[in-house]
Order: C-alpha cells, then sequence, then structure tokens
C-alpha cells in the first residue's frame, strides 16, 4: 500500500474514534461485568478473551517479519514491545483468572478481532514496510527515552492493577468485591489507566500514525469503560468511597 493511503486511512481510523467516543461514553460495552444476553449468542468468557486478544500480536509479527524492511534493533525492539504486553494479555492474564462459568457474546469477541486485527496489520505494516530503519542513536533520543518510561511505568500500573483483581476472587468464587490499596484508594481503574500510559508511551517512541491511532483508540475505549465501571460499583456497594474518581485521581 502506497504511503499516502496508508496515512490516509489511519487519519479516518483515528478520527472514527474521536466521533465514537460519545457514543461509547453513553452505551456500556456488554462484556465482563455488563455482560448481557440482549447482544445474541454467548461464549466462554476465558476462550473470547484469548481469541480476541491473540490476533493483535499474531498481525504485528506477521507483517513486520514479512515486511521489506531491514529488521533493525529499534525496529525489533517496538515490535518486541508490543509481544511482550499482548503475551500478558491474550495468555498469561486470562489464563489466571477465576471466570470458571462466565460468558461473553460473541458479537463482542468478533467486534474486538476486527479492532486487533487492523491495529496489528497496521502497526506491523507501517514497522515491516514503511518505518525508516532508524539508527543506533535512536535508542538516545528525548521522544524515544519519555516514551519508554511512559510504557514502562503505564505496563507496571497495569499488571499491578491486574493482579489486586486477580487475587479479589478466591477459588470457587464468582461476586465482585471492592479492591483496595494503592492506586484503588485514589480511583476505580487503574488497569485501565496503565493501558492508556502504556500505549500512550509507545506512540511517543514509535512516533507514527499507525501507533498513535492505537493509542487514541486505547483511550477512546477504556476512558467510557472505566466511567462505567465506575457507576457499577456506586451502583452496587453502598460503602464504596466516595472521594474515589473513575480513571484520573481527583479530576475524572
Amino acid at each position: 500500500m502506497p504511503q499516502t493511503s496508508f496515512q490516509t486511512l489511519l487519519t479516518a481510523w483515528i478520527a472514527l474514534a474521536i466521533l465514537l467516543l460519545p457514543v461509547q461514553l453513553k452505551a456500556t460495552a456488554p462484556y465482563g461485568r455488563h455482560t448481557s444476553p440482549r447482544w445474541g449468542p454467548l461464549m466462554d468468557n476465558r476462550l473470547g478473551w484469548i481469541i480476541m486478544e491473540l490476533v493483535s500480536p499474531l498481525m504485528l509479527l506477521y507483517f513486520f517479519l514479512n515486511g521489506p524492511n531491514e529488521k533493525t534493533a529499534p525496529l525489533c525492539f517496538l515490535a518486541g514491545l508490543w509481544g511482550l504486553h499482548y503475551l500478558n494479555r491474550s495468555l498469561i492474564f486470562p489464563l489466571r483468572t477465576r471466570t470458571r462459568g462466565k460468558q461473553i457474546p460473541v458479537v463482542v469477541v468478533l467486534s474486538a478481532v476486527f479492532f486487533n486485527t487492523f491495529n496489528g496489520w497496521s502497526n506491523g505494516y507501517y514497522l515491516g514496510a514503511l518505518a525508516p530503519p532508524f539508527s543506533g542513536g535512536w535508542f538516545r533520543q528525548p521522544h524515544v527515552l519519555a516514551g519508554l518510561a511512559l510504557f514502562l511505568s503505564g505496563a507496571a500500573i497495569n499488571i499491578w492493577a491486574d493482579e489486586q483483581l486477580l487475587r479479589l476472587r478466591k477459588a470457587g468464587e464468582t461476586g465482585y468485591k471492592i479492591p483496595q490499596g494503592g492506586l484503588f484508594r485514589r480511583i476505580s481503574c487503574p488497569n485501565h489507566l496503565g493501558e492508556i500510559v502504556e500505549w500512550a508511551g509507545f506512540a511517543l517512541m514509535a512516533w507514527n500514525l499507525a501507533a498513535l491511532g492505537f493509542a487514541v483508540w486505547t483511550a477512546a475505549n477504556l476512558i467510557p469503560r472505566a466511567m462505567s465501571h465506575h457507576r457499577w460499583y456506586r451502583q452496587h456497594f453502598q460503602e464504596y468511597p466516595p472521594e474515589r474518581k473513575a480513571l484520573i485521581p481527583f479530576l475524572l
């Protein structure tokens, strides 16, 4: 695909995320604690999660490895960060969750497969076919160092928050509890905050429209998700801490 066409497609993709944000703020995505049979057939939650998340790293690695670009250290580093994130999201995390008996609408899985296919393809195609090779000095550039700091900080927050949520539910339990400690003292969804920060950092490092598109879509999906979770906690727990915000301490 010519670079101009690729950039036009990604510009439209980013614009779509922004246009759909008000819709997502009003309509709660029907999975997890918000699952509803009104959205059609259901499937096993864990299997659905693995399917929809595994698509992204497979697409990125396929188009990156089969692209004509020389596989320089900076390009391999960016592809490796993507792969490490999704190793956790697509396999390690879902296999550790205690969600026996829980289900997810098939339509949610299919829509996530489309979303992850596009983002995996666009980032893999850019790195494998369109990106400049970058030099060894790339690792010392300020935007790379700042982006890496954000990426690692966001990943640490995301993994820590997921660990706290996993520990809330003992073997055999299926209900929900109020998470406590750390960032959970200030916000309901530090796991979502961490992921938003993580991909903002990746976009800063990679400095291209494909990475920016994924960062924008991540925020457009997870900001409404965090607000829906926050409302759910308040509706289901009378004792829920009133000072907690949804996503950003003291603000949102």
